[in-house]
């Protein structure tokens, strides 16, 4: 009992870490493999054993990986998540994971694939993502996968595959396509996968055109042993007359397409500064071609200036850098100097491109019109008149200036209203003052000859110091100030006033 009791103490201790670990809340653990299908799980559950080897969350509601979750699974060889909600998967959510030989991701939301979402999967052999809701492959999606040996991307709704999607992938033993939105597609494409067996490509909506000459024309040369008998059936959906035949048996003389041509109206446009501008571009052609805009001054290829959009669109936030097929709208919002210059609507398709210029304008009234009046420069006073303010001048200044004028106008008017209520109180008061008797007396001469004017009158005063006033007619009529007389009696001939022409009035005050 004694000799063996050491024993059975090393043993429990060597179970102990074993023992230790855990398996995560109403899931399933045994040897190297947890299950935890059809949990109602969110997220991955903590507590995975970090020497777990075969993991299944299918059937879940798994909608995103959260970063570093995976990080302790090193050991991974075989992750199944189809049948959850992912919606897309983040840069090195697998960077972790460089043991993984089996990925199962079908039957999740997904609707694009990042570059760099498979990086770290070195060793990957067969990945599964048919049945989602990808639209397009990038170039470069599928770089970290140069083991990768079956590709399933079936059931999607894939509609673009660029020339380097499949790039990396020179292991690839199986590619399915089938079941997705192709209408096209480029020996480009298909070039990297030197160690391809299997192609399935059926049920799409291929586009049986010039573009495709290549590909019936490799089928029959050599590539017949990579479909089996019913890949062989690549049906075509257009054009009409080659609607549900097979390319196989299409000749190559059918396969044909038309260049584009491009319509742009008008050629040159004007627009102010701060306005919106929307310049449709029309294109036709077989197939239809993709329209892009480009400002001339920067080289082919680089980012747009504008947002190509099909009529009605809207473009998206920056606007810059995308297209679309047929007619595409160029918009630019606020207009500044920086978009004058010249641009460029090109339409392309597989037989051939087109292009053609437009310039854009862009006007400085505005600009000026909006700046701020300068400062007044002190200097000497205009004596020119004033614009009226109903006048066609009047109007052309700016607004201070026409302030300024009003308040000018009404200035003077006030002064001369002033002015004239002075001399009617003045005289008021005059013709109420008592005086002498006699006084006021209002004296007219047989010799009146017409009216007169202030610079005719000559003011005396009598022995009494009244006031007199006579008019002298031998003065211009506009004359610069009264003459100044000596003081005197009564007008007459012996007071020193002209006697030619005589004097019409005398008035005493």
């Amino acid at each position: 009992m004694d000799s063996g009791a050491p024993a059975l103490l090393l043993l429990s201790l060597l179970c102990l870490p074993r023992c230790a670990v855990g398996c995560p809340a109403a899931c399933r653990c045994y040897s190297a493999t947890v299950e935890c299908g059809a949990l109602r799980l969110r997220v991955i559950p903590p507590g995975i054993p970090p020497g777990t080897q075969t993991l299944f969350l299918q059937d879940n509601s798994i909608a995103r990986l959260e970063p570093g979750v995976l990080a302790p699974l090193a050991s991974l060889r075989r992750l199944y998540l189809h049948n959850n909600s992912l919606r897309a998967l983040e840069p090195g959510a697998f960077r972790a994971q460089s043991r993984l030989l089996e990925l199962a991701l079908t039957g999740n939301r997904l609707r694009g694939l990042r570059v760099g979402a498979f990086s770290g999967l070195a060793q990957l052999r067969v990945l599964y993502l048919a049945g989602n809701q990808l639209v397009q492959l990038l170039d470069f999606t599928f770089l970290h996968l140069q083991r990768l040996q079956e590709l399933h991307l079936q059931e999607n709704s894939i509609e673009l595959l660029e020339d380097q999607a499949l790039a990396g992938l020179s292991s690839l033993a199986l590619l399915d396509l089938s079941r997705n939105q192709l209408g096209t597609i480029s020996r480009e494409a298909l070039q990297p996968l030197a160690s391809l067996q299997v192609l399935r490509l059926t049920e799409n909506p291929w586009r049986c055109d010039c573009a495709l000459h290549w590909l019936g024309a490799w089928i029959k040369e050599g590539g017949q042993r990579l479909l089996s008998f019913r890949d062989k059936k690549i049906t075509c959906a257009e054009p009409p007359r080659l609607a549900l035949q097979n390319l196989l048996d299409v000749s190559g003389s059918s396969l044909i397409c038309i260049p584009p041509s491009v319509h742009v109206e008008p050629l040159e446009v004007t627009a102010n500064l701060g306005e919106d501008l929307r310049v449709a571009c029309q294109a036709s052609g077989y197939p239809q071609p993709l329209v892009t805009w480009r400002k001339v001054a920067q080289p082919r290829g680089g980012p747009l200036r504008a947002q190509a959009q099909p009529e009605g669109g809207v473009p998206g936030p920056g606007g810059l850098g995308a297209s679309d097929t047929g007619s595409g709208m160029l918009f630019l919002t606020n207009i500044t100097l920086a978009h004058a210059g010249k641009y460029e609507c090109e339409a392309s398709n597989a037989g051939g491109a087109a292009r053609v210029p437009f310039q854009l304008l862009v006007n400085l009234s505005r600009q000026q019109q909006l700046a701020p009046a300068p400062p007044p420069v002190a200097g000497p006073v205009s004596h020119e008149p004033l614009p009226e303010a109903g006048s066609m001048a009047f109007r052309a200044l700016g607004l201070a200036t026409q302030t300024a004028i009003a308040a000018a106008i009404a200035l003077l008017a006030l002064t001369a209203l002033l002015l004239a209520t002075m001399i009617c109180r003045r005289r008021r008061r005059r013709k109420k003052a008592p005086g002498p008797p006699g006084e006021g007396a209002l004296f007219v001469n047989d010799y009146s000859d017409g009216p007169c004017t202030f610079a005719q009158l000559e003011e005396f005063r009598d022995e009494r110091g009244h006031e007199m006033f006579v008019i002298d007619r031998s003065k211009p009529l506009f004359a610069e100030g009264p003459a100044e007389a000596g003081e005197g009696t009564a007008a007459g001939p012996a007071q020193g006033l002209p006697l030619q022409p005589p004097a019409a009035y005398e008035i005493h005050c």
